[in-house]
């Protein structure tokens, strides 16, 4: 207790010394903790705030409505434990008037709670006037200017989400710049889509998805402005007299009616261009704002739209790479062999936040003498060597194991002896197994296991347990002489578990507490069938702060 109360006092001082106002809050968004400086503009005291949701009680928007939880910026930041600020942002203060407020949240270690975020929000300027508009671009100052820049760069460069980096974008420039923000993408193939249209309502950023959705062909002669842009021509000023005259594609006809829904008198379209490619086009319009944008007003735009195109570009490249490694990965995982003893099905995850293929990896074939071979194992490493590793550590168990009619243990020897002398994989681990029928639908379990997790064990009543025996050092460390077998008899009915370390392992939590969690959601989950037992496993049982891949390979015994 003494301990506790010597860190809520450390805390306590530690916020109390921050010039913003600042709470904390638990990883449910719970507040824990308040500074004076945050009881003076919220006008709440402590006790009116600690054990309260934050979202609920706080957070609003200019017309002093409850934020949708979905829609929230701050709570998405809690719940996913990662830095995020904003300058869009109202909460309500006792008297119930509302604050409008800048505020940044990340995640942080005090040791009262586990997961923990600091919010930190200070007035933004717009108190008691919440439809104000901000001054127009051309109105900002030469310092104002290299600050969206600055802020421009900082917050498109921070991730590689290609939605999220164009939804930033659309927050930085409306309402600062324009009422309205239109964003439009060619994709892979060369077709446009028109990805976001956007406008400045109530000190909100509200999206039309009405006027959203796959646009024509881009011409290739027109001189429309937003036909150049498209074609990664200069900028261009346009407004709706621009559209007035025939139509000479699809797409004036599209910015016809484009102009006449949202009521801009004047818009500039900047072209997203990348050093390689063109990307898109970012349409900034106004309509409740009276001023035209001036030459100043499109050089800023220009630099905005050249620095959220390199954003974009490194986005996109993000993705594809990523698209190309998980095409490889599940191209080296096999197809699963049918069986009228059993049932089998398998999964494979790759990493949140990966970039590149990883080694974990299943197999399951036939072998000649009619048994069925399991096999489970992770590669060290998250890159293309793991991967390389991975194809040839299961090529070299298959051969193995389909030309040695042996017990798994004496297959897994042979195979370790490989990995040091042929093979490019340093460490690893490994669960191999037989199933072999063994008369009247009965089915035996025959496996090592070289220090890889414990396969688990569920029974149709639910009994879940931990094939723990025959436990082997890790593939390429030391030579064993000598691998242990187990063996086990697989009730009809039961479901056989084999997995990968990203579906018990947690940043947060200990190993235990992860493969408790597994083993209590199989045995709930023990009686559905195969395939939606695996899909609810994987949902229920990984940890929600998972960095690493899952591999996972679930067998049914069936015959009675």
């Amino acid at each position: 207790m003494a301990r506790s109360d010597g860190a809520r006092e450390a805390v306590a001082r530690a916020l109390n010394a921050l010039g913003a106002g600042a709470y904390l809050t638990d990883e449910q968004g719970s507040i824990v903790a308040v500074n004076t400086r945050g009881e003076q503009l919220l006008d709440r005291p402590a006790s009116g705030l600690v054990g309260q949701d934050a979202h609920d009680l706080l957070h609003r928007n200019s017309c002093g409505e409850p934020v949708p939880r979905a829609q929230c910026r701050i709570r998405a930041s809690i719940l996913a434990g990662h830095t995020d600020q904003g300058g869009d942002e109202w909460l309500e203060r006792g008297d119930g008037t509302l604050l409008p407020v800048a505020w940044l949240s990340t995640p942080c270690d005090i040791g009262l709670t586990p997961s923990a975020t600091l919010v930190l929000f200070h007035p933004s300027g717009r108190a008691g006037r919440p439809a104000q508009r901000p001054p127009a671009g051309g109105r900002l100052s030469e310092l104002e200017r290299l600050a969206l820049l600055a802020e421009t760069t900082t917050l498109l460069t921070s991730t590689l989400d290609i939605h999220e980096a164009l939804r930033r974008l659309i927050h930085l420039v409306v309402p600062r710049l324009a009422d309205w923000a239109v964003i439009d993408l060619i994709q892979e193939q060369g077709e446009v889509w028109r990805f976001a249209v956007a406008h400045a309502e109530g000190g909100t950023v509200v999206f039309r998805d009405d006027l959203q959705g796959p646009m024509p062909p881009v011409p290739q002669e027109s001189p429309m402005p937003l036909s150049r842009a498209l074609r990664g021509v200069a900028s261009s000023l346009a407004g709706p007299e621009t559209y007035q005259g025939p139509p000479d594609s699809g797409i004036a006809v599209e910015q016809r009616h484009l102009f006449a829904v949202t009521g801009m008198h004047a818009a500039v379209v900047v072209p997203l261009r990348s050093l390689h490619e063109v990307l898109g086009a970012l349409t900034l319009g106004r309509a409740e704002q009276p001023e035209r944008f001036t030459a100043t007003e499109v050089a800023l735009l220009e630099d905005i739209a050249r620095r959220a195109s390199l954003a974009l570009e490194n986005a996109r490249l993000y993705q594809r790479q990523r698209k190309v490694a998980e095409t490889m990965q599940r191209h080296l995982l096999p197809k699963l062999p049918h069986s009228p003893m059993h049932n089998m099905t398998a999964r494979y995850l790759p990493a949140p936040d990966a970039s590149q293929v990883g080694g974990d990896w299943y197999d399951a074939f036939t072998l000649p003498d009619g048994a069925t071979a399991l096999a489970i194992g992770d590669v060290v490493g998250h890159d293309l060597d793991a991967a390389a590793g991975m194809a040839q550590l299961r090529n070299m168990l298959r051969a193995y194991a389909l030309s040695q009619q042996k017990p798994p243990s004496k297959i897994v020897e042979w195979l370790d002896q490989a990995t040091r002398e042929i093979a490019e994989v340093s460490i690893a681990t490994l669960v191999f197994a037989r199933m072999t029928e063994i008369g009247a639908g009965r089915c035996e379990l025959s496996w090592t296991n070289a220090g890889h997790p414990p396969p688990l064990l569920v029974t149709r009543e639910g009994v879940a347990r931990y094939l723990t025996d025959g436990h082997g050092i890790l593939l390429g460390v030391t030579p064993e002489r000598v691998r242990p077998d187990a063996t086990a008899e697989l009730p009809p009915g039961a479901t056989l578990l084999l997995y990968t370390d990203g579906l018990v392992e947690s940043p947060r939590h200990g190993l235990d507490e992860g493969m408790n969690r597994l083993r209590r959601h199989a045995a709930a989950l023990a009686q559905r069938p195969l395939e939606s037992f695996t899909d609810q496993l994987l949902a229920r049982a990984r940890p929600p702060d998972n960095d690493d891949d899952v591999a996972l390979l679930a067998v049914r015994h069936t015959r009675c």
